[in-house]
């Protein structure tokens, strides 16, 4: 299973053209839990974009929100954070810091 998410991590972070996004969103939820608009502000882009990356990271397993409708909050999941390793490694090969 480990092996799958690492993976899924790759194509996610690193093979996509959204991925230093992604990229910054992780570091920020790493940092404390955050929502969608606080990530818009924190990241001066749109609400929407940022609904677009969230989507992607939630179907892909590496966040998971707080139960609630209105203003949900995001977290790392549990996967990601056994796997922190191998993101970091993928930060280091594209060159983000």
């Amino acid at each position: 299973m480990i092996g799958n998410f690492r993976r899924i991590l790759w194509y996610v972070f690193a093979t996509t053209r959204g991925g230093p996004t992604r990229i910054r969103i992780i570091e920020l939820l790493l940092k404390r839990p955050y929502n969608m608009n606080q990530l818009s502000t924190e990241l001066k882009m749109d609400y929407k974009t940022i609904q677009h990356h969230i989507k992607i990271l939630e179907d892909n397993r590496i966040i998971v929100p707080e139960e609630k409708k209105y203003g949900t909050i995001y977290f790392p999941s549990p996967m990601f954070e056994d796997v922190y390793e191998e993101f970091e490694e993928i930060k280091k090969k594209m060159g983000e810091k």
